[in-house]
């Protein structure tokens, strides 16, 4: 769809524009383009309460329903509570790897529909695109998928086969894009649009709208070319995702060459030839999944590593605690690389260039299990020395310097709100601290999504704490509910409205 600088007078206003087409922004599209759960008149759900409360107004659609009654005494793993009640709903027992049919049934009701716009960088799908092709999602696949359309039976159309239940993020971005054609979504999505600006813009009758500006590519303005664009919008929503600004450690060096925050510039130096086996070790800071990613790729390729992060190996909150060893062995494999393979504090760093890449028959190596990885528990970086060393200190402040080619510092990111006023801390917990998923995510109402500091605009997703695609569904659900409630409010306003000026102005006849 091509976008077109709008008056802000003429009254062409949309109910809806959503910032962000992945998976957050596509299962909103669904939502508002009419497609309407309703609780199945054959329906179960393992959970008693709950049931109970949707056989109440079983011919209601889950729309018109009091959404924080049906999410009282519903448990689950996440902290927005719509979040866990369409998950309860969407994948019932899911915790426990059942597959268990979801008692909701879905209704094309085109007269439901709300029109909105969806504004991307890329295809729908978002950074899925952007992501490592070969590795396996951390989610199961049916925990990925949408409503409306099995991500088993699509891989299955495509002669696919899913490893431990898992997917690629290739395939999981393709599936995303095939899900908005193949629901018919295509007409509501603007894709290659950059977004420069949200803003409050006041009508002549007084009335307030939010002003979106950007840039968009487009193939027929010949390649590269972007073409400004305005549109006008009564609810705004957020759905950006957080990965588009690497965290950064914030010491000395990190601006340096050999200095890297992105498992793409791994990637890029392993294809050009700069990291092989033959290298100086690669040094991966950070515990988090794409951390784990990295020292995978390395190891596969026999390039040394080194490992770096703050917690100890046994801390709970490590991600790698919390995942089932059988769903999970190449993380697991990790875990145990980063447990059986500590360097002691006070010993000589073993010099893993010299180390050989197998273990030998006999057991002698210092290093048996892994060999070509030694791991730094409770250890930060204390900075970083433009002859390739690195130094890393301890919680007590022992330091300890490491030659390396490489370093590679993978602790997560921050969202691009550049558009926004102050990037959006206003819109946060803290408005004093950048936005983060899990430290500080944007301030908003539990049941509408609704932004606390600004109404009108949503949140959704990674921005509102919600890391995994099982749950940000219910945000989905929530901002659709609320918006329905603002559209039926304003029409019974008018209504009255229009009949207050009938009485006022008629004539009463003896």
């Amino acid at each position: 769809m091509e976008l077109h600088n709008k008056d802000a007078f003429s009254e062409d206003i949309l109910p809806v524009v959503i910032v962000g087409n992945g998976p957050s922004g596509i299962c909103l599209s669904y939502l508002l383009s009419g497609y309407t759960p309703y609780f199945s008149p054959d329906g179960f759900h393992p959970n008693p309460i709950l049931l109970n409360k949707l056989r109440e107004n079983r011919n209601l659609s889950l729309f018109d329903q009091d959404l924080e009654y049906l999410c009282e005494g519903v448990e689950g793993r996440s902290s927005n509570p719509v979040a866990v009640l369409f998950d309860a709903l969407l994948l019932p027992d899911g915790d426990f790897g059942v597959d268990c049919a979801s008692p909701l049934i879905w209704r094309h009701e085109p007269e439901r529909a709300t029109p909105h716009l969806v504004l991307g960088k890329g295809p729908p799908g978002g950074a899925w695109h952007a992501m490592e092709g070969s590795m396996l999602t951390l989610s199961l696949a049916n925990w990925m998928e949408l409503p409306g359309l099995k991500l088993k039976d699509w891989m299955r159309d495509k002669r696919r086969n899913l490893r431990n239940d898992r997917a690629t993020p290739a395939e999981i971005a393709s599936y995303y894009q095939h899900y908005v054609s193949k629901m018919g979504l295509e007409k509501s999505f603007a894709c290659g649009t950059t977004v420069t600006s949200v803003s409050q813009a006041s009508l002549e009758s007084g009335r307030s709208v939010w002003k979106i500006q950007g840039l968009q590519r487009r193939a027929s303005s010949g390649e590269g070319i972007e073409v400004p664009f305005s549109v006008y919008a009564e609810n705004v929503v957020l759905a950006t995702g957080t990965h588009d600004i690497p965290a950064r450690l914030g010491v000395d060096g990190e601006n340096l060459p050999f200095v890297c925050h992105s498992f793409w510039e791994l990637e890029a130096a392993i294809s050009s030839g700069r990291l092989d086996r033959a290298s100086e070790p690669l040094l991966v800071v950070g515990a988090g999944l794409t951390a784990a990613d990295a020292v995978l790729a390395a190891h596969h390729l026999n390039t040394p590593v080194y490992h770096a992060f703050r917690r100890p190996v046994s801390d709970p909150a490590l991600i790698f605690n919390q995942l089932p060893k059988l769903l999970y062995p190449e993380y697991h494999k990790v875990h145990q690389m980063m447990s059986q393979q500590q360097y002691k504090v006070g010993e000589t760093v073993v010099n893993l260039s010299n180390q050989p890449l197998s273990s030998p028959a006999d057991g002698t190596s210092p290093c048996t299990c892994y060999p070509g990885y030694l791991s730094f528990p409770k250890h930060h970086v204390a900075a970083f020395r433009p002859d390739g060393k690195c130094v890393l200190e301890d919680e007590r402040g022992l330091q300890t310097v490491l030659q390396v080619s490489m370093a590679l510092v993978l602790i997560g990111a921050h969202p691009n709100l550049s558009f926004l006023p102050e990037h959006g801390r206003p819109l946060a917990l803290d408005s004093e601290e950048p936005i983060s998923c899990r430290r500080n995510p944007l301030d908003v109402d539990p049941y509408t999504y609704e932004c606390v500091k600004e109404p009108g605009m949503y949140a959704m997703g990674p921005l509102v704490g919600e890391n995994f695609v099982r749950f940000l569904k219910g945000g989905a659900l929530a901002i659709v509910c609320d918006i329905i409630q603002k559209q039926r409010k304003k029409r019974q306003e008018k209504c009255t409205s229009s009949l207050n000026f009938q009485l006022t102005n008629c004539t009463l006849e003896a």
